[in-house]
């Protein structure tokens, strides 16, 4: 599964019932909500990092994932966007990039 195949997928279930879907659970109760848990998988996708547990590490960067993308849906942020973006950075030193946003 692509990143674009999962945002098909969300775009989708945001249409479900909420008692039905997890994903339309989480984004009936707002963006703040669909923030919030991106923030705790993040989190706990950094412990798994320090610890040095591949295995649990890529289970959490999936959560993470996945919950950004929810989180994008939340606020009707296509993922295209963000991959401009992310075309519109490539080649530059990211150095610059960052000193570019002051």
């Amino acid at each position: 599964m692509t990143l674009d195949d999962l945002a098909a997928v969300i775009a989708e279930r945001a249409k479900a019932d909420p008692e039905s879907s997890w994903t339309a659970k989480l984004l009936a109760k707002g963006p703040e909500k669909c923030a919030e848990k991106f923030g705790e998988e993040a989190v706990e996708a950094i412990i798994e990092a320090v610890k040095n547990d591949k295995a649990r590490l890529t289970s959490e960067a999936a959560d993470v994932l996945f919950h950004l993308l929810v989180m994008l849906q939340s606020r009707g942020v296509a993922l295209s966007d963000v991959m401009a973006e992310l075309a519109r950075r490539q080649g530059t030193s990211g150095i610059a990039e960052k000193a570019a946003r002051k």
